[in-house]
């Protein structure tokens, strides 16, 4: 019993996976049900016995990659920092998640089509959203904020920068890796809305490697932070 119950979370894995390449290539409406058996390895009855239609298997996809962001969020969570170097850490960690993680740039393809337009209420961008606000707000606290400068306004324009700036590298030629990307829109709301005192200190020493206190090894290969503060 053990055994046919781990053997059909493998399939259902296998199933999610190869369903959410082929999202991520082609979006909801063209997938091929086709493709992903045959990326799946699965049978259709096997489909059909873990998901009753495309439809489910797309909020399948969905759900999984709420667990990818909720995942990086409850470990940058726990570190004891800045508030605006672990904001940093996050938001260069979902970068390399929309490089590396299919899960994750199938949601991303997914949430603009019209089905699952009310995910983008529930999804990944709200629980990274609630943490970055969480963050601002202690960094407010810390005295890291101007004065009158808001909270709320600073999580809503870089969640807006965020996503812009995603969807620019996939409407152009343009390869600047993600992360520079992201860098770059966070540096621009921190120059508008952070303390003369704090983006002095930052200028100094420039962004931290915490990866080390979430457990978290960095990749010898990974992209690296920017050390160049112009905006």
């Amino acid at each position: 019993m053990a055994r046919q119950q781990e053997r059909a979370r493998r399939t259902r894995a296998a199933i999610v996976e190869a369903a959410a390449v082929e999202f991520a290539r082609r979006g909801y409406a063209a997938a091929s049900v086709n493709t992903i058996l045959e990326g799946s390895h699965a049978t259709k009855g096997a489909m059909y016995f873990h998901f009753e239609s495309k439809e489910e298997l797309a909020r399948a996809v969905l759900a999984s990659a709420l667990d990818h962001y909720t995942q990086t969020n409850d470990r940058w969570k726990a570190v004891d920092a800045d508030p605006f170097q672990v904001l940093h850490s996050i938001i260069v960690e979902l970068a390399e998640r929309f490089a590396n993680d299919v899960i994750v740039q199938a949601e991303f393809r997914l949430i603009v089509e019209p089905e699952f337009y009310a995910e983008v209420r529930s999804g990944g961008s709200q629980v990274w959203g609630q943490t970055a606000h969480e963050l601002v707000l202690r960094a407010q606290a810390e005295g890291h904020l101007r004065p009158g400068a808001d909270p709320g306004t600073f999580t809503r324009v870089l969640g807006a920068a965020l996503a812009g700036q995603r969807y620019m590298l996939d409407l152009t030629a343009d390869s600047t890796p993600l992360p520079e990307r992201f860098e770059e829109a966070l540096a621009v709301v921190l120059e508008a809305m952070a303390s003369r005192e704090w983006l002095e200190g930052w200028r100094r020493t420039g962004w931290l490697d915490l990866r080390a206190d979430t457990g978290v090894e960095t990749p010898e290969n990974g992209p690296e932070t920017g050390s160049d503060h112009s905006i």
